[in-house]
């Protein structure tokens, strides 16, 4: 529960997969029994969108006792990442470093990560490609659906950004002035969230992904990605989202 005292729970249960079909999902009441995990949130991606970058909690409210997320921190100053319970800064250097998570954050998700299902992926495939394919691993398109993509990549490229000033620009603005890193063929961890429309305002829409490499020297916001052939996917269903701070 948020120590900031402002929260919102939305909890949301997925039901069954039929097979090649999406599985409906209905809302449940706060408390409600599911085997599947909520994920935390600090902030909404809609703040984001205004734009309001200011922080509206410490990363802690949404990342202690959790093992994958991402988001960004106080006026966007570099790219988030949790991964193994570890977190990880990516400023515009490129390279990872441990953070403290009593660091502030406009937004960022995260969640404790049991994989329900793992596939390998096709090799030569993209991580744009992957938008389309991790629906159907999941056997669901609504809902938040965490996820975890490891191996070896042909062609991985990420970027981050630096801190922006008040009056605050418009995220399209900030996202046209990122600095890109081409790390070309490295073995890296990718993780992140499938949010389906249902969900529009909480995350940022679709797949998104953050990243570091195996030996833990870049990273980063995953622009562009071509699997290898030891690529494994693997993917969670949550039940929804509990917000701290908004």
């Amino acid at each position: 529960m948020s120590r900031t005292g402002v929260r919102l729970l939305i909890v949301i249960l997925a039901l069954t997969a039929v097979a090649g079909a999406s599985a409906p999902i209905a809302a449940a009441r706060p408390g409600a029994q599911d085997d599947r995990p909520v994920v935390q949130q600090v902030g909404t991606y809609t703040r984001l969108i205004q734009p309001d970058f200011s922080a509206v909690a410490p990363l802690a409210e949404a990342v202690d006792g959790q093992t994958l997320g991402l988001g960004t921190f106080d006026d966007l100053d570099g790219e988030f990442i949790l991964v193994g319970g570890t977190p990880y800064r990516v400023g515009t250097d490129g390279t990872p470093r441990e953070v403290a998570t009593s660091r502030t954050s406009p937004w960022v998700q995260a969640v404790t990560f049991r994989a329900e299902t793992s596939v390998e992926v096709p090799p030569g495939m993209t991580c744009a490609e992957l938008a389309s394919y991790i629906p159907m691993v999941a056997g669901t398109t609504t809902g938040i659906v965490a996820v975890r993509v490891r191996g070896t990549f042909s062609d991985l490229v990420t970027r981050s950004v630096p801190a922006q000033a008040r009056p605050f620009p418009t995220l399209a603005t900030v996202v046209a002035n990122q600095v890109v890193f081409p790390l070309g063929s490295r073995r890296a961890v990718l993780v992140g969230f499938m949010q389906g429309d249902g969900m529009q305002g909480t995350g940022q829409p679709g797949l998104h992904l953050h990243g570091v490499t195996a030996d833990r020297t870049a990273g980063g916001h995953v622009l562009s990605c071509v699997a290898g052939s030891d690529v494994q996917l693997s993917v969670q269903r949550t039940s929804g989202v509990e917000v701290h701070g908004h």
